[in-house]
């Protein structure tokens, strides 16, 4: 059996409404918020187990990282996907966790797509 921390979760495209920005009216009116997230982790004991006990479950904390981006805003997007990664990484198995927030309401003076970190 092929064991340590080299398998890959990944969720994309998370979507959550956030009042998240630097401007007051960002953080009264809100806007969409899109996240990203990879965690490393050792899938071998689920793999083998085939118990969801034995591993991340994506489903709770794709509904957790939803509440945090709806929940107490901050000004800057770095913050928040700081703040998601330390909650990825409260589970002892994930050992890597990246994370990329995107702000693709965020307010530009120029036509841009996405704003992420």
């Amino acid at each position: 059996m092929v064991t340590g921390a080299r398998d890959t979760v990944v969720l994309r495209g998370l979507r959550a409404h956030g009042r998240h920005g630097w401007f007051a009216h960002e953080r009264e009116q809100g806007q969409p918020f899109v996240v990203d997230l990879a965690l490393r982790l050792d899938a071998g004991p689920a793999a083998a187990s085939d118990d969801l006990a034995d591993t991340v479950d994506y489903g709770a904390l794709g509904s957790a990282v939803v509440a945090l981006v709806e929940g107490e805003p901050v000004r800057l997007i770095e913050t928040l996907a700081v703040r998601i990664a330390e909650m990825a990484l409260r589970d002892p198995r994930v050992v890597e966790a990246t994370v990329t927030v995107h702000k693709p309401a965020a307010p530009m003076a120029v036509d841009v797509d996405d704003v992420a970190v």
